[in-house]
């Protein structure tokens, strides 16, 4: 885990499928955000991406790997939650998420499995389907772990508390992108009532980081 700034927004970013949690200052996302971190509007934590590894690398059998991907989440609630609350002095101010590619499931996985913890969420170029990942294959690991999978049935305080939150889901039209994505996981959260928004940049942006560059401190200042 990894931690940038002094004050303000607690923002947990997600790095990409086999990133660490050093991912995003490296590849230049912490320094786009810069500005928001001196001005004290935000904090960013980041984390490995411990399923993420073992989905890209095929680490071990589907199941074993869709059932790591529902640990990590459980992981995050527990442990990771926590550390930035005490970082925080103790503060349960509600997170915002986010994250790019992988990293944009498991930011919008969070919001909805938790939305007593996180108040909003930001999916760059997101991939939200996964089963491919897992050899076409399905478990209850990876059900509970996929909004796609579990919010249609959705019901009770967990789903009211979701309609109070936002998603935002941003992706390019360039290469290697697949905002089709974005648009099937904004229906499902439309069909349940809960408040999202697609936002298209265009063919000149492609999936990479200097996309990511430009979306995450652009919609950071606009959630505030």
């Amino acid at each position: 885990m990894a931690r940038w700034g002094h004050f303000g927004t607690p923002v947990l970013v997600f790095p990409t499928a086999g990133g660490d949690a050093e991912e995003i200052e490296r590849q230049g996302l912490v320094d786009a955000c810069g500005p928001l971190l001196e001005a004290g509007k935000i904090k960013l934590y980041s984390c490995d991406s411990v399923a993420g590894y073992a989905m890209v690398t095929k680490a071990g059998s589907p199941s074993y790997r869709m059932w790591l991907l529902n640990q990590f989440h459980d992981a995050v609630i527990n442990e990771i939650v926590p550390a930035i609350r005490a970082d925080l002095g103790g503060s349960d101010v509600p997170i915002i998420t986010s994250g790019a590619s992988i990293g944009a499931f498991n930011a919008v996985a969070m919001l909805c499995r938790y939305p007593d913890v996180f108040r909003a969420a930001i999916g760059m170029s997101g991939t939200y389907r996964l089963q491919r990942f897992f050899d076409d294959q399905f478990s209850d690991d990876l059900f509970f772990a996929s909004p796609v999978a579990f919010l249609p049935g959705l019901e009770g305080p967990q789903l009211d508390a979701l309609r109070q939150r936002f998603v935002l889901l941003a992706a390019g039209q360039g290469e290697w992108e697949d905002i089709g994505e974005s648009w099937a996981m904004a229906e499902t959260l439309g069909e349940k009532g809960i408040p999202n928004r697609v936002d298209p940049w265009g063919t000149e942006w492609r999936h990479d980081w200097p996309t990511w560059h430009h979306m995450l401190p652009h919609y950071l200042a606009e959630l505030g």
